[in-house]
């Protein structure tokens, strides 16, 4: 507690790398991002794309420099565990929303559901759902949905690579399928349920979300949110993956001081012939001594030429919490949110 009897401010501080967040049932991506980011005291923070709320699952949260890379799981593809209630359309096409219409549900038989599996795999022209932030307008699309209107909307192609569907039961509905999806990015999987409830025709909507995987990071890799509060900061900051955790599917270019003191300020480096490696749209890149990740570049006709770059400050914070010279502060354990 302050002098006044308020709350402790945390001292903010840089930290650099990746948090693979389980998001907890009940709150948004941001309030999940702001838990997170008061935990580790960190100054600069952002997430990879939102999950609804009533989702759970990997959410890779970014600090410091790894902001900088988000935008590559942005455009990741995902998959997803979902199941569907059969029999009614919510307003907001989830458990949330209120219940605007229902009706009986024909027997879900193995030939529906395979016939169902193919009439959703592949590309997709998907219709965003009016409860969701896309933009109309300057206004969020769930801001006129609020109001009771709906506004036009233009359909989105997205793709869905793999789809698996199976009856379950669920106390909420007369009948309910468990479907996994592995789709596109853009893809709302709300509007995937309600658009199978359509062609079963019954209706349908979310009784539960969960993401399983994104961009390769899965649930396996994550820590909860309880499980983060209970931690000392020096085991938080242990659960944090490298920035360079965000491109580590991409080709490595490793430089000497030279190049990378260039590198680094932004100039194009010429190399011989095949000295870079191959064309590419992006490479990792690093340095020699002290090794030292870079930021992100690409090469075109043994050109390397620079994309994200990290700061020299940003470089040395990370050296510096490597070689573990940063004391934990005293005050960490007792402070309160």
């Amino acid at each position: 507690m302050n002098d006044r009897g308020g709350k402790v401010k945390v001292q903010r501080r840089p930290v650099h790398g990746v948090l693979l967040l389980d998001k907890p049932l009940g709150l948004s991506s941001n309030q999940a991002l702001q838990k997170a980011k008061w935990l580790l005291r960190a100054d600069k923070a952002g997430h990879t794309g939102t999950l609804d709320p009533l989702a759970t699952g990997v959410l890779p949260l970014c600090f410091g420099a790894a902001t900088k890379f988000s935008q590559i799981q942005l455009d990741a593809d995902k998959t997803y565990e979902a199941v569907l209630l059969l029999g009614a359309k919510t307003t907001t096409a989830d458990a949330e929303g209120e219940v605007i219409e229902t009706r009986p549900v024909p027997p879900i038989t193995p030939a529906l559901l395979e016939s169902l599996t193919q009439r959703f795999t592949g590309p997709l022209a998907q219709v965003p759902p009016m409860y969701s932030a896309l933009k109309k307008d300057g206004k969020a699309l769930y801001e006129y949905a609020r109001k009771g209107e709906e506004v036009e909307r233009e359909a989105r192609h997205i793709a869905i690579f793999k789809l698996e569907m199976a009856v379950t039961t669920d106390a909420r509905a007369p009948a309910a399928i468990r479907i996994v999806v592995t789709c596109s990015k853009g893809t709302y999987i709300r509007t995937l349920g309600e658009d199978i409830g359509e062609a079963i025709g019954c209706g349908a909507h979310l009784g539960s979300l969960r993401r399983l995987e994104t961009g390769g990071f899965t649930t396996s890799q994550c820590v909860t949110l309880p499980a983060l509060e209970a931690m000392t900061e020096r085991e938080r900051e242990a659960c944090l993956l490298p920035a360079q955790s965000l491109v580590a599917d991409y080709p490595v270019v490793t430089l000497d001081a030279d190049n990378a003191g260039r590198f680094l300020s932004g100039l194009r480096r010429r190399g011989e012939p095949g000295q870079w490696g191959a064309d590419a749209p992006l490479v990792q890149v690093f340095a020699q001594d002290p090794p030292a990740f870079l930021g992100s570049a690409h090469i075109t006709a043994d050109e390397l030429i620079p994309q994200r770059l990290l700061s020299p400050v940003e470089i040395q914070d990370i050296l510096r919490a490597a070689s573990h010279v940063v004391p934990e502060p005293a005050s960490a354990t007792v402070l309160h949110h």
